[in-house]
C-alpha cells in the first residue's frame, strides 16, 4: 500500500504538469511556431524500404475520425484549405513504405499544413506502422515529434492523448506508447515516460515488459530512487509482471550501494518465489553486490553452492570475489580462488590477472605481481597496459623508478601505446624519490605525445617542488594548470596555500582561499593552513574572523585550529581571548586535546594562577589524557616561579616514575626555583644530575647560575659557569654584560 501511495503521489504531480501543459498548448496551438529542417534522422540511415505488405483495416480510423472529430476537422479545415495531406498518407498506407513516410518530417509538415493536420497525419502513420510491426520506423517518427516539441519548448505531456488512436479501441495503440516511453526515457525525459505509463494504466493499455524494463533501467542509471521503486512496485501490483531482466536491473541498482545486504537477499528470494529463473548475469550481479558490501566470504560460499549444484557461474562471478578479497588484503586467498576457478574449467581473463597484479603490487609484493604476468603469457593471455601499469606502480613504491622507467620503455618498444595513467604513475614515482628533473622530462614527453597531464600529475610535481624546492617552480606549475583550464584538486590548492603561508605571502593565501570558498571547495586543511599562517604573523584577530566562515560552510573547526588560535592569542599576551576560545570549544562540541590543555595551563601558570592551572591539569587526566613533558614542565615552572618547590619537586618525581622524558627546560625551571630560595646546594645537585642523564644545559641554565653566583659575590664560581658555557654554548649578549 505504501508503494502505491508513493506512486499516486508521483501521478498527482504529473497530472499537475499535464494541466499546465494543456493550458500552454491552448494558448499557442494556433500561433506560428518557428521551425527548421529536422536533422535528427540521418538520411543515410535506411530502415525497411520495402517491407512485406500487411493488410491493415483503416476504416476504423476513418469512422472514428468521422464520428468523433468531425466538428474539430471542420474547424481546422478553415486553416490551410489549399493544402491536402491525404495523398501522402494514403500512399504510406498502401505501400507501408518508409521512404514515403520520411516526407512527413514533422517540422516541415507542421510548417506547411499546420499543427493539427500534421499531428493527425503522424498519429495515423505511427499507428499503422505499429500494427505492421515496423518498430524502428515507429521509434523514428515518435522521436521526430518529441524532438520538435523540445526544440519549440512545448510541454510534451499531452502527446499521449494526441497519439491515442481511438478511445474505443485503445489497445491498438499499446505498441505506440511502448515506443513513446522508450523515446522519452532515452532522451532523459523520465517524468514524461512515467506519465505515459500512468495514462496507459488509466486507459487500460497493456504495456510491454520490454518498454517498462527500459524505463526502469533509465531510472536506475539516473539514480531516481523513488520513481524506480514506485514503478517496480506498480509493475508487481498491476503489470506487466516483472521478469528475470526486471529483477536483474533492480538487483544491479541495489548492489551499487543503494540498499543493504538484507534487501539484496530479499530481492533474489522474491525473484525465485515468483518463478523467475536467475541467469548467470543475475548471479554475477548478486555476487558483486555481496562483495561490494564487504561480505566476500558469503559470496564465495554462494559460488561454491552454485558449482556443487551445476548452477550458472562465469568468470565475472570469480572476478568479483577476487577483487573483494584483494580489497580486504587477503591476496593469497584470492590466489586460491584463481586456482579454484581453473579447476572448475573457467579460464581466467585479462581482468582476473589485472585485479590480482594490482592487489599484490599495491601491497608491495612485486615478485608475485611479476609471476602473475609471466603466468598470463604462458596462458596465451596478453597482459594489458593496465596490468603493466599496476606492476610499474609497485616497483615505484619500492623507490626503484629507474627500473620502472626501463619497463615503460620496453613496453613502448613492444608496441604498447602509452596512456595518461602510465605516465602519471612514473611521474609520481620520480617525485617520491625527489628526482624532479626526470619527472618534468616525463611530463614534457607526455604532452609531446598529445596526452594531457591530469590534476593528480600536477599535484605530484607541485608537492615535489614544495618539499625540495624551488618553491617558485611549484607556483609556476599551479599557474600553468589555471592557464590551461585544468581544475586543480582541493589537495593541490591546499599545498599552494601552505606554500604561501610558509613564505609569508598571506594575502595570496587568503585570495586563493576566498576563491575556494566561492567554489565550495575550502576544507579543514585550507582554513587550518591560513589560520596557522596568520597566527604566526601575530594576526590572531584576523585568523579568528575565519571561524564564522567555517561554521557557515559546515566546516567544523578542529581541536588543532582552536589550539592554534589559543596559542596565537597567548603569545600576544591576550589571555582573556585565549581562555574565551577554550570555553567556546566545548559549546560547539570540540573536545580539547593535550596540546589545548597545555596551552591553557601555561597561560594560568604565567599569570600565577596555580590553583586554576592544577584544576585544569587534573581535569585533563580525568578525561583520559596523559600529560606529556610539556604539560608537566609548564606546571613545574609555574610552581617554581611562585616559590612552591615542594609541589614542583613532587611533580618532578612523578615525571620520573611515569618515565616521562625530562628536558633541559624542566631542570632549568627547578634550578631557577631553588636559586630564588638560595638553595644552591639543590641547584648544583640538579645541574650534576642533568649532566649525568645526558641532558646538556642551555644558555638559560648557565645564565641563571652565573647571575645567582655573582649576586652572592662568588665570582670564581660565576667565572667557572661562564667558562663551562663557552666550551659548548656561545654566551649571548646578556651573559657578556653580566660578566662585565
Amino acid at each position: 500500500m505504501r508503494s502505491i501511495a508513493r506512486f499516486c503521489f508521483v501521478e498527482r504531480i504529473l497530472l499537475q504538469l499535464r494541466v499546465v501543459s494543456d493550458l500552454k498548448c491552448l494558448s499557442r496551438a494556433y500561433g506560428t511556431a518557428a521551425s527548421s529542417a529536422l536533422l535528427l534522422l540521418d538520411d543515410d540511415h535506411v530502415f525497411d524500404n520495402s517491407p512485406a505488405v500487411v493488410p491493415v483495416d483503416v476504416s476504423g480510423d476513418v469512422n472514428v475520425q468521422k464520428s468523433v472529430g468531425r466538428k474539430r476537422r471542420n474547424r481546422r479545415s478553415r486553416i490551410h484549405r489549399k493544402h491536402v495531406l491525404s495523398p501522402v498518407v494514403v500512399r504510406v498506407f498502401k505501400s507501408l513504405n518508409w521512404e514515403a513516410a520520411r516526407q512527413l518530417k514533422f517540422s516541415r509538415t507542421k510548417k506547411k499544413y499546420g499543427f493539427f493536420r500534421s499531428i493527425d497525419a503522424f498519429r495515423m502513420v505511427v499507428n499503422v506502422f505499429a500494427l505492421a510491426g515496423m518498430d524502428m520506423e515507429v521509434y523514428a517518427l515518435l522521436r521526430d515529434i518529441v524532438w520538435y516539441y523540445n526544440k519549440s519548448n512545448w510541454d510534451a505531456f499531452d502527446l499521449f492523448s494526441i497519439l491515442l488512436d481511438s478511445p474505443k479501441d485503445a489497445a491498438r495503440s499499446a505498441v505506440v506508447f511502448d515506443f513513446l516511453i522508450k523515446v522519452f526515457a532515452a532522451n532523459s525525459m523520465l517524468e514524461h515516460a512515467l506519465d505515459v505509463f500512468v495514462q496507459a494504466k488509466e486507459t487500460g493499455l497493456e504495456l510491454s515488459i520490454r518498454s517498462c524494463n527500459f524505463l526502469l533501467k533509465c531510472l536506475a542509471e539516473a539514480n531516481r530512487r523513488e520513481f524506480l521503486w514506485s514503478l517496480f512496485e506498480e509493475m508487481k501490483s498491476t503489470g506487466p509482471a516483472p521478469n528475470v531482466y526486471t529483477y536483474t536491473i533492480m538487483l544491479n541498482f541495489y548492489c551499487k550501494g543503494n540498499f543493504g545486504e538484507a534487501d539484496i537477499d530479499e530481492l533474489l528470494e522474491e525473484m525465485e518465489r515468483n518463478g523467475e529463473t536467475p541467469t548467470v548475469v543475475t548471479y554475477s550481479t548478486y555476487i558483486y553486490g555481496l562483495c561490494r558490501v564487504g561480505n566476500v566470504e558469503r559470496a564465495l560460499d554462494f559460488v561454491q553452492r552454485l558449482i556443487s549444484t551445476n548452477g550458472l557461474v562465469n568468470v565475472y562471478c570469480f572476478n568479483a570475489i577476487i577483487q573483494g578479497l584483494c580489497i580486504k588484503g587477503k591476496l593469497y586467498g584470492a590466489l586460491k580462488v584463481l586456482e579454484g576457478m581453473k579447476s572448475c574449467g573457467i579460464s581466467p581473463d585479462v581482468y582476473t590477472y589485472s585485479i590480482l597484479i594490482h592487489g599484490f603490487c599495491k601491497h608491495g609484493d612485486v615478485e608475485n605481481g611479476l609471476d602473475l604476468i609471466e603466468e598470463m603469457k604462458c596462458s596465451n593471455i596478453e597482459p594489458s597496459l593496465v596490468s603493466y601499469s599496476s606492476f610499474i606502480h609497485g616497483v615505484c613504491k619500492k623507490r626503484r623508478s629507474d627500473i620502472s622507467l626501463g619497463i615503460f620503455r620496453d613496453l613502448g618498444a613492444a608496441g604498447y601505446k602509452y596512456d595518461q595513467t602510465a605516465y602519471s604513475i612514473l611521474i609520481k614515482g620520480f617525485c617520491m624519490q625527489e628526482d624532479l628533473d626526470s619527472a618534468v622530462k616525463l611530463m614534457e614527453e607526455m604532452v609531446g605525445n598529445n596526452l594531457a597531464p591530469d590534476p593528480s600529475t600536477f599535484e605530484s610535481l607541485i608537492r615535489g617542488f614544495c618539499k625540495t624546492g624551488p618553491l617558485v617552480n611549484a607556483l609556476e606549475l599551479f599557474n600553468m594548470m589555471l592557464k590551461d583550464g585544468i581544475l586543480p584538486t582541493i589537495a593541490t590548492c591546499n599545498v599552494i596555500i601552505d606554500v604561501h603561508c610558509r613564505e609569508g605571502r598571506m594575502e595570496e593565501a587568503l585570495k586563493l582561499m576566498n576563491e575556494m570558498q566561492t567554489q565550495g571547495n575550502a576544507n579543514l586543511f585550507t582554513y587550518g593552513a591560513v589560520i596557522n599562517g596568520l597566527c604566526k604573523e601575530g594576526k590572531s584577530e584576523r585568523a579568528l574572523e575565519l571561524l564564522p566562515s567555517m561554521l557557515k560552510r559546515n566546516v567544523l573547526p578542529s581541536v588543532v585550529i582552536f589550539s592554534t588560535l589559543i596559542d596565537g592569542f597567548a603569545k600576544q599576551s591576550n589571555s582573556r581571548k585565549a581562555l574565551m576560545l577554550y570555553r567556546r570549544m566545548f559549546k560547539i562540541g570540540v573536545t580539547p586535546d593535550v596540546v589545548a590543555y597545555t596551552i591553557c595551563i601555561n597561560i594560568f601558570c604565567r599569570r600565577g594562577r596555580m590553583c586554576e592551572a592544577c584544576n585544569l591539569f587534573k581535569k585533563m587526566i580525568e578525561n583520559g589524557m596523559e600529560p606529556d613533558k610539556i604539560s608537566y614542565t609548564s606546571v613545574i615552572a609555574g610552581f617554581c616561579r611562585n616559590g612552591d618547590m615542594k609541589t614542583a619537586s613532587a611533580l618532578f618525581n612523578e615525571m620520573k616514575q611515569r618515565d616521562i622524558l625530562l628536558t633541559v627546560v624542566t631542570y632549568t625551571s627547578l634550578i631557577f626555583g631553588y636559586c630564588k630560595l638560595n638553595r644552591f646546594d639543590m641547584a648544583d645537585m640538579l645541574m650534576g644530575e642533568m649532566k649525568r642523564n645526558g641532558i646538556t644545559p642551555d644558555v638559560v641554565t648557565y645564565k641563571i647560575l652565573f647571575a645567582e653566583h655573582r649576586r652572592r659575590g662568588n665570582c670564581d664560581r660565576a667565572l667557572e659557569m661562564l667558562n663551562e658555557m663557552k666550551k659548548g654554548i656561545l654566551p649571548d649578549h646578556m651573559s657578556n654584560m653580566m660578566l662585565e
